[in-house]
């Protein structure tokens, strides 16, 4: 009997099953219920889904979605939450500055914390600060527990959050440049700057004295 050739041909284009799509959110759901809607011909049964997307460098969004079964709501809610999409400024791994918002029975307070701190948040609250990228940050939640007028309320305090202005100075110290190396430029431009005004002053004695 002629052997069998158990050699494969070349695979699919596109690669094989191991290689994945990296996705460009990473997403959370925070809620799923089971609602009923009463209507002429008996009760309707659906799902709802309450779903946070981001991608931890100061994009998150969140989405509420129904449908008949869970995949369809949270498919529904995925979609939604990518069109919700906000833009949050982090300053060294934390927000600019205090805020708080109040949505419906929930009241939300954010302050702005050191490096080290993390987050200290509860709930529905953390998912959506962490999602965003912040990695120190201090809340509190006053107020309502729905876990759908939390992350609202929370959305609407990073949203309303100012944007500052950094400095080049800021900046430069901040981008991988050593914290002494930049102290010692600072303190080198400081002294010529003295040298500088010591020198013209000199001149200046100088003409008076031979006017």
């Amino acid at each position: 009997m002629p052997k069998r050739n158990n050699s494969r041909g070349p695979g699919r284009p596109g690669g094989g099953r191991g290689e994945r799509e990296e996705k460009e959110f990473e997403q959370s759901l925070v809620d799923i219920a089971r609602v009923t809607r009463v209507k002429a011909g008996g009760k309707r049964l659906s799902f709802r889904a309450l779903v946070v997307i981001g991608d931890k460098k100061g994009r998150v969004g969140s989405g509420i979605g129904k449908g008949i079964d869970v995949a369809t709501a949270v498919d529904k809610a995925v979609a939604k939450a990518k069109k919700n999409l906000i833009n949050v400024q982090i300053i060294k791994g934390t927000i600019s500055h205090e805020i708080f918002e109040k949505f419906k029975a929930c009241k939300v307070l954010l302050k702005p914390a050191k490096q080290g701190k993390g987050v200290i948040a509860g709930g529905s609250v953390r998912t959506v600060l962490e999602l965003a990228g912040i990695e120190n940050v201090v809340s509190k939640i006053r107020g309502s527990a729905s876990k759908i007028n939390n992350v609202m309320a929370t959305m609407n305090a990073l949203k309303k959050l100012r944007k500052i202005e950094i400095k080049e100075d800021v900046k430069k110290a901040g981008s991988g440049e050593k914290k002494g190396d930049f102290v010692k430029k600072q303190e080198s431009k400081k002294t010529r700057k003295q040298t500088d005004d010591g020198n013209e002053k000199e001149s200046n004695d100088k003409k008076n004295s031979k006017e």
